[in-house]
């Protein structure tokens, strides 16, 4: 996908907040959500910021463009003149923009670096670095210009569900420990902002009892911290392939007889064992549906790219949840 690429516009969905974080179990495509409800926001002739925080790269490899430096880059427009811009966090390069904001190190900073001590400090400081990570994506979210906010909304593409109440949990911890000055001030603001309503957290899951198990674990971890969590988005849905609960050997003989096709007893057996295993997966999704809708959240479910989230799947995706009210 071209950086420039223009999705279709729609009327922009109701996703109260301005900071949406996307967490899920890895593997069940938080990044392709992120950068879809990224796109979904900028509806309507808004800009919007995606961020990444784990070093993975995963936004240049999903919109096909050159590895994201530390700056803050368009990559998508919306067809009513949205934009979305994006920006991979650097620990390291985290810590020289808050020691300049705070201390006014500059270049003496920028020495530090070349002695290894900044990477020191976001390696061995306890939770260092993801008190850096966050307080980046709490100014981002709150920054303004003419006195109108610079982002109509901020979508943190974070890390996965084992340790998304851990990464956000750290400023309150810091501000707990630190007893005055920058770091407590600054930890003390993204506490704030993390448990207002201008936060959400949205988690991604898949119809598997392993990602519905971390949903549900998630949700529990987020709730007892006081961080507002958002949606829950069930990725890769697929439509029922058959009509009813039960089927039979008989049924399918009649329908492939009806449709002019083979009838011989191989074909009618292996189709049928197919057709008990989509009906067993069916359970076991409506099940776990349940369970995930006990959860008390709003849900949006998006469709199974067969395809891979490539420039018309990312334009579907994007599609689902301008919907999603």
């Amino acid at each position: 996908m071209r950086a420039t690429e223009q999705i279709a516009g729609q009327v922009n969905p109701t996703w109260p907040a301005r900071l949406h974080v996307v967490t899920g179990k890895g593997g069940t495509g938080k990044t392709s959500v992120a950068a879809a409800l990224a796109l979904a926001l900028a509806e309507g002739g808004h800009r919007t910021l995606l961020v990444e925080v784990e070093g993975r790269q995963g936004i240049a490899e999903l919109f096909e463009i050159e590895p994201l430096p530390y700056e803050e880059r368009r990559v998508a427009g919306t067809a009513d003149g949205g934009e979305v811009r994006a920006l991979a966090v650097d620990p390291e390069l985290a810590l020289l923009e808050y020691l300049d904001m705070f201390y006014k190190l500059g270049a003496a900073g920028r020495a530090l670096r070349k002695f290894g001590a900044i990477d020191f400090a976001t390696t061995i400081a306890p939770g260092m670095r993801d008190v850096l990570l966050t307080g980046k994506v709490k100014e981002a979210t709150t920054r303004t210009a003419d006195r109108r906010r610079v982002y109509h909304a901020v979508v943190l593409d974070a890390p996965p569900t084992g340790r998304i109440g851990r990464f956000l949990n750290v400023t309150a911890e810091t501000a707990r420990l630190a007893k005055m000055g920058p770091i407590k001030t600054q930890s003390e603001g993204v506490t704030a902002l993390l448990r207002s309503p201008m936060t959400a957290v949205h988690v991604v899951t898949l119809l598997e009892e392993m990602p519905v198990q971390e949903t549900v674990d998630a949700v529990a971890e987020l709730t007892a911290l006081g961080i507002p969590v958002g949606k829950v988005i069930v990725n890769a849905t697929r439509p029922p392939l058959l009509a009813g609960p039960k089927l039979t050997q008989a049924d399918l003989r009649r329908g492939l007889a009806a449709a002019d096709l083979p009838t011989d007893r191989a074909t009618v057996s292996g189709l049928y064992t197919a057709a008990k295993a989509h009906l067993t997966r069916r359970s076991i999704e409506e099940s776990l549906r349940v369970e995930l809708a006990e959860l008390g959240r709003p849900m949006v479910e998006l469709p199974l790219l067969p395809e891979g989230v490539d420039r018309a799947g990312l334009r579907t995706l994007t599609a689902a949840l301008v919907a999603a009210h």
